[in-house]
């Protein structure tokens, strides 16, 4: 009898750790994940990375590596966003990704286009890792991601810009909510939402010019959070 407990202690552990190295093997976690990233020298920023798995939890990381301070010799730290994306967006990303057949392909354009940074997408799932890098793709479904992940950066970004006008720069407001409009009636933002907390911070200043806060107020009702 004890020897029987024993044997089965041993397949409960042995049972508990293959699911710890699961948890922990990048190439091929639990939860079905997507992953854009893009590496662009001369952009602002030159790197980001959007992560997003198939529960909706996100994370969006963006850095300079290149461009180093000449005062502390060093490079600007990363920039870390967590959110969640809106179920209708993760849905057909996680459709296209299907219909990709997981990014498995060369998805490169065949002739020269101008650079626009080196992109890459990756799929992981518990039995599949694949990915595919490109500059432009003429695939329709890569070019939707491609637009919806740079899209997330946008926005994320000009949100970070907001947050710091808002500090120091209250009367260039104005100016730069207008140019988000602008963005985000031509299709070229994504997800919103994300800033919504600047957004209605500059919407209930009184300190903000009143136009400010009627640009803020209407961004906030295209992302659904009025």
């Amino acid at each position: 009898m004890k020897h029987l407990f024993g044997i089965a202690l041993l397949l409960i552990c042995a049972s508990l750790r293959a699911q710890e190295n699961a948890k922990n093997d990048p190439l091929h976690p639990v939860e079905p994940t997507i992953t854009f990233d893009r590496y662009w020298e001369p952009a602002t920023p030159q790197e980001f990375t959007v992560k997003v798995k198939a529960s909706g939890a996100a994370s969006y990381l963006s850095r300079n590596p290149t461009r180093i301070d000449k005062e502390s010799h060093q490079s600007d730290p990363d920039y870390v966003v967590d959110f969640t994306m809106s179920p209708a967006i993760l849905d057909r990303l996680f459709v296209l990704a299907k219909q990709t057949n997981y990014f498995q392909g060369n998805f490169e354009f065949k002739h020269k286009v101008a650079d626009t940074g080196k992109k890459t997408l990756t799929y992981a799932d518990p039995v599949r890792h694949s990915e595919a890098s490109y500059n432009f793709s003429e695939n329709k479904n890569v070019d939707e991601i491609t637009k919806m992940f740079q899209g997330i950066s946008m926005t994320i970004e000009h949100g970070r810009k907001l947050e710091f006008m808002h500090r120091f720069d209250k009367l260039g407001l104005e100016d730069e909510l207008k140019s988000l409009e602008v963005m985000a009636k031509a299709g070229e933002l994504s997800e919103i939402r994300i800033i919504a907390p600047v957004l209605h911070k500059i919407a209930d200043d009184n300190a903000v010019l009143h136009i400010a806060r009627q640009r803020a107020q209407g961004l906030l009702a295209m992302a659904g959070t009025p």
